[in-house]
């Protein structure tokens, strides 16, 4: 710690128009789901993806919910997924009724191994009538879910091809990614829909917030109408389907504008932190720092690491006693093959997620953390290595 002060894994950095926008919110009396800036944060988000449609929710999960819907995913139906992500990821094709199967990661990216879903595909499903049935289960695989993992892109254009040979719908999840590219692409913008969260550890917050982006327009309206009850007449209040209040309000929007506005610099804040770790931990016996791939421009939301065994017998131990010091590092997340509410799911090949998980840990990387924080960080960790 520095000073006394615990040195958190990720919190947000206001440091630009916050309190000016909410202040507008506040005095103009738009605090609600309509409002100047759900309307320009939508607009502002998909002009920096590159693609002409985004629509605002109230957070993360709600947006991959309704990508999955308009994706196509129907109750009984699977989903092609990692397993090395955050559940919510998970979550959301059980909110379609629809099942999960979980993919492993591949080395470089700790991504969707292409390789593998191609493996899959081909040994353990066949195409009939238009559709990619799984031979275990006879259910349609109706969707490759790929994860941008830690602000990093995974290895999409295999996976792109894939879903060209294959009828299958591609949502990126981009939660954790925003502003990433991948070989000179935004990412979330290359499936059919790609979603963002604003969560309060995210590189841009909203407190709590999502957006899906498409190139779609009857896709988009589909969203608007899932997101807002799918209300079908401006004047009466009539519903044709059962849609979803996942509107994100005017008053938080009015934070991811101004968020937004800094994003360049808050990219290169997170980048230099990864840089710094690098640096720090270079030639150190035992300790691999996670790094980009040649195509990829990360955004290191997390800086993270692997720990050989020869240096850190338990992983667990470690960030135990790095919590206990106020020094925030977290564990990678857990593959969701282990997680109890999915121990049911078919999995495939899973021989890298489970050893990331075990070997990994995230440093605190807080876009305003300071290089002393940095070092007390470094310093923190070498003092309990072997």
């Amino acid at each position: 710690m520095t000073a006394g002060r615990p040195i958190p894994n990720a919190v947000p950095h206001l440091a630009g128009n916050e309190w000016r926008y909410v202040k507008q919110c506040l005095d103009e009396n738009w605090v609600s789901s309509v409002g100047e800036f759900v309307t320009r944060f939508e607009r502002e988000v998909a002009a920096w993806a590159g693609v002409p449609h985004a629509v605002a929710t109230v957070n993360g999960s709600a947006a991959l919910h309704v990508a999955l819907l308009a994706a196509g995913v129907q109750r009984d139906d699977e989903v092609l997924v990692p397993a090395l992500t955050f559940i919510a990821t998970a979550n959301t094709i059980a909110y379609c009724g629809a099942h999960p199967v979980f993919m492993d990661s591949e080395e470089r990216s700790w991504g969707l191994d292409p390789e593998k879903v191609a493996d899959f595909l081909a040994r353990e499903c066949l195409v009939k009538d238009g559709r990619v049935v799984n031979r275990a289960t006879g259910r349609t695989v109706r969707a490759l879910l790929p994860v941008h993992l830690y602000g990093h892109p995974c290895d999409l254009d295999p996976l792109l091809e894939l879903a060209a040979r294959y009828p299958l719908a591609v949502v990126e999840d981009s939660a954790e990614a925003l502003g990433a590219e991948y070989r000179g692409r935004r990412v979330g913008v290359e499936g059919l829909v790609g979603v963002l969260s604003f969560n309060g550890n995210k590189i841009v917050t909203t407190g709590g917030g999502g957006m899906v982006l498409t190139r779609d327009a009857r896709v988009a309206e589909r969203l608007r109408r899932l997101t807002t009850q799918a209300r079908g007449s401006a004047l009466e209040f009539e519903h044709d389907e059962i849609g979803f209040n996942y509107r994100l309000v005017n008053v938080l929007a009015a934070l991811g504008v101004a968020q937004l506005e800094q994003l360049p610099a808050f990219i290169e804040a997170k980048r230099a932190t990864a840089d710094a770790y690098r640096r720090a931990l270079r030639g150190r016996s035992g300790v691999t720092v996670f790094n980009e791939a040649p195509w990829a421009r990360s955004t290191y939301w997390m800086a993270s690491i692997l720990l050989d065994e020869s240096v850190c017998p338990d992983v667990r131990a470690l960030l135990r006693d790095l919590n206990a010091d106020g020094i925030g590092a977290r564990p990678l997340w857990r593959p969701l093959n282990l997680q109890p509410a999915f121990r049911d799911a078919q999995t495939y090949r899973l021989e890298v997620a489970e050893r990331l998980y075990a070997r990994g840990l995230s440093l605190p990387c807080s876009v305003g953390i300071t290089a002393e924080e940095r070092q007390a960080v470094v310093e923190a960790l070498a003092a309990r290595l072997s």
